[in-house]
């Protein structure tokens, strides 16, 4: 608990988290058949390019804290 004292309060930093979880839950729901393969095969780039943006904007000098 001694880290999250001196964890960054940015919102911009649980972006990435958010979108882990959506990539998995969005195999896990078209494994059990809830979404469709077709949205599956469009929604999983869509999450990896998301990704992919959050971490080169942050690069380039957004956040004051990293």
């Amino acid at each position: 608990m001694e880290n999250m004292k001196n964890a960054c309060a940015c919102p911009h930093h649980k972006v990435i988290p958010v979108l882990i979880v959506l990539f998995g839950l969005t195999f896990l729901l078209g494994a059990l058949g809830i979404l469709t393969p077709g949205f599956v095969n469009i929604a999983w780039p869509i999450i990896v390019i998301a990704g992919g943006l959050m971490k080169w904007v942050n690069k380039s000098g957004m956040c004051k804290c990293c």
